[in-house]
């Protein structure tokens, strides 16, 4: 028998999901079996899968020990990538999040299952290095991206050091509680100089991009980008009003006006450059709901700098 002390990172979260993340690699329907066993049990009684454990609940596991081995084993020797010293420019930083100004051509996540570089590593990374940070301490809890932008595009992404503000900025996220603005170089000046463009998008997952369509199509997700022109380069501020996949370059594809840079939206090519020219130059938190959490962050701006 197992005993594990339900900490505030894993508080919040349904005990299944708690055991999918705990006994990593353990099929699924094999944890399903153990609950209704009655094989895991939350301060004396019968594990409910939906329960939502709560910070000093106790788990009590009757099971082999080898369905541990690999969490063990992970929590034994440090990933190579938190004792490196990459780069990383924080731009914002409290006890519960950080804001970091990631660059162009950097992953926000490495490819599944390796120890490529990317945004997040150097996050986790430098709370290590700080001692706020340590994966042998945690159960299931790894600091993480709240919202991510493309390998290409550079500026501010938000990252949760811990659960409860994860949760706090991703229901923020999905209720358009939190503004996002960005700057860009057009091919030409769009006309009129400010408005909304509007539409419709759908991915294309054999080519990894999006179209755009004017009028609303089967699978396709409205789109709201909102843009001012700032000079006769064409240089361009946007607030995105919807979050979508490429929505800012296919948007402004489809108005005759791609991205500098932006080949894959029909940009001219550009030399050896091989990026569009975006960047997410601000966040204004602007919440229409109360946060226990993070309600101080209500009104704050954070901003970095503007170049392309």
């Amino acid at each position: 028998m197992k005993k594990i002390v339900v900490g505030g990172n894993d508080a919040g979260q349904r005990t299944d999901k708690f055991l999918t993340k705990l006994l990593y690699g353990v099929p699924a329907g094999m944890i399903y079996k153990w609950l209704r066993k009655k094989r895991v049990k939350v301060n004396g009684k019968r594990a409910d899968g939906a329960y939502r454990l709560a910070d000093g609940d106790v788990l009590e596991l009757y099971i082999n020990d080898e369905f541990f081995a690999e969490n063990e084993k992970r929590k034994s020797a440090l990933p190579a990538y938190l004792l490196e010293g990459r780069e990383l420019r924080v731009v914002y930083e409290d006890g519960n999040i950080l804001v970091a100004d990631k660059p162009s051509g950097l992953s926000a996540h490495s490819p599944f299952g390796t120890d490529g570089d990317c945004l997040i590593y150097r996050i986790q990374a430098y709370l290590y290095q700080k001692g706020e940070f340590d994966p042998r301490t945690e159960n299931t809890f790894s600091p993480a991206l709240c919202n991510r932008i493309d390998r290409n595009t550079s500026g501010l992404v938000i990252a949760a050091k811990n659960a409860a503000a994860l949760r706090g900025i991703n229901e923020k996220i999905r209720n358009r509680e939190i503004e996002k603005y960005y700057i860009l170089r057009t091919e030409g000046v769009m006309s009129p100089r400010s408005g909304t463009l509007e539409g419709y998008i759908l991915k294309d997952e054999k080519t990894h991009s999006v179209k755009f369509f004017k009028n609303e199509v089967k699978g396709a997700k409205r789109a709201a980008t909102e843009y001012r022109v700032l000079d006769d380069g064409g240089l361009t501020e946007v607030r995105l009003l919807t979050g979508r996949t490429h929505q800012i370059r296919a948007s402004f594809a489809a108005a005759g006006h791609p991205l500098c840079g932006d080949v894959r939206y029909g940009a001219q090519k550009n030399g050896e450059k091989d990026f569009q020219d975006l960047r997410a130059y601000k966040i204004v938190f602007s919440f229409k709901t109360p946060s226990a959490e993070l309600g101080y962050l209500d009104g704050k701006a954070i901003e970095t700098e503007k170049h392309i």
